[in-house]
């Protein structure tokens, strides 16, 4: 729960920042969102949550 959490917060602060600098129009935010909502409730989901989880505990490996 805490993954996903900071992972929506993260991928908000990201497109706050494309709304603001690279002109990421509202009705491209609604449709992402949009997507992102359908894209949830299928079978390609648990494959998407499992790379997602991958991907983190990636990056959460690494040292600097």
């Amino acid at each position: 729960m805490f993954l996903s959490v900071s992972g929506a917060i993260l991928l908000g602060v990201i497109m706050v920042l494309y709304f603001r600098k690279d002109g990421l129009r509202l009705s491209h935010a609604v449709v992402c969102g949009l997507f992102g909502f359908y894209l949830s409730g299928t079978s390609v989901a648990p494959g998407i949550e499992a790379g997602g989880a991958g991907l983190a505990r990636l990056l959460g490996g690494m040292t600097l």
